[in-house]
């Protein structure tokens, strides 16, 4: 039987669901570039301010830096900060952005060829990412374009945001599994076995089944799934981003990443360790565009507080978070 939520924490999550509808109301009024800018200048803000992340930022860009200069991790902290105000500036004008997708998210044509491709084979693409560029805009960029996709995502806190989200993102094209509801293993099966796209961000540690595997040099816990669901299915393996090319230029980035015929732990978690250490020099190449203030290496195998799952997906499986 579930805990009941305390009033104080129903009632801050529904003035937070009101804060961002009236947020997105709002910025309607006013030219996706300047929420944008705008969202830029309340991340620099909120570097100055919250001052617990900000130092969760430094310490995770002195783990994965070590060699780079006190300064230079600072600026790019907070310029992390301002990407990801970025981010939700455009993601609350999203709807303007999809009437320019041409302008706002370029696709090369050699990207988007490895997407048909992968297609063509029958089998569903699981398509693999991370909270780096934009990542809103990495699904939207692709389904707003014609073709099938669905994420795996977790649910906010206050189910008015999680419909919210989820009606914003089916305007996209994009649809939602929730990771934990009933039938979500089966939905994400159903997917690839329709050959459609299921997308997936593997970035993150959170609490779904999970393996240890090196990013910027130390062990992090990384949803396993991704490496399940395609040595399971045959589906192909794109890793996709959306990296920002520009003030308000964004371009798709897609790489298929050969799936073994294997099927074991062994080939699990190398299969992961290849799809993170893609992310990494993703991160590498644009430090600025990820969000340094997750606390990527919080478990690790001799002090996790849970026990990661090793188990294969089955018909039981929790769905990845994202």
């Amino acid at each position: 039987m579930a805990t009941p939520v305390p009033v104080h924490k129903r009632l801050k999550r529904f003035v937070r669901y009101l804060l961002l509808r009236a947020a997105a109301a709002f910025a309607s009024l006013f030219p996706v570039e300047w929420t944008s800018s705008f969202g830029a200048s309340l991340g620099r803000l909120a570097f100055t301010l919250a001052r617990r992340e900000r130092q969760k930022a430094l310490t995770h860009l002195s783990r994965a830096f070590p060699d780079k200069p006190e300064a230079e991790r600072e600026a790019i902290a907070r310029a992390s900060f301002a990407h990801l105000g970025r981010c939700v500036g455009e993601l609350v004008c999203v709807r303007q952005i999809d009437e320019r997708l041409d302008e706002w998210v370029e696709w090369p044509k050699e990207s988007r060829a490895v997407l048909d491709a992968a297609l063509a084979r029958g089998k569903g693409v699981v398509f693999v990412s991370g909270h780096i560029g934009n990542w809103e805009l990495t699904a939207r960029g692709v389904t707003a374009r014609g073709y099938h996709g669905t994420s795996i995502a977790r649910e906010a806190s206050d189910p008015r945001t999680t419909a919210f989200i989820e009606k914003l993102r089916a305007s996209g094209n994009t649809g939602s599994i929730w990771r934990g509801h009933p039938g979500a293993a089966k939905a994400m099966l159903r997917q690839l076995r329709a050959g459609k796209i299921l997308g997936l961000l593997i970035d993150q540690d959170t609490k779904v089944q999970s393996v240890f595997v090196p990013f910027f040099g130390q062990l992090a816990s990384t949803p396993r799934a991704a490496a399940d669901l395609a040595l399971r299915t045959k589906a192909a393996l794109i890793v996709g981003l959306c990296p920002r090319v520009g003030p308000h230029q964004y371009r798709l980035e897609l790489e298929e990443v050969p799936v073994p015929e294997r099927h074991d732990e062994a080939t699990v978690i190398a299969l992961t360790a290849t799809l993170t250490a893609k992310l990494e020099a993703a991160i590498r190449a644009r430090p600025d565009q990820w969000v340094w203030m997750h606390e990527r290496w919080k478990r690790q195998p001799e002090t996790a507080s849970a026990p990661i799952d090793s188990a294969p997906p089955s018909h039981h499986t929790r769905a990845p978070s994202t």
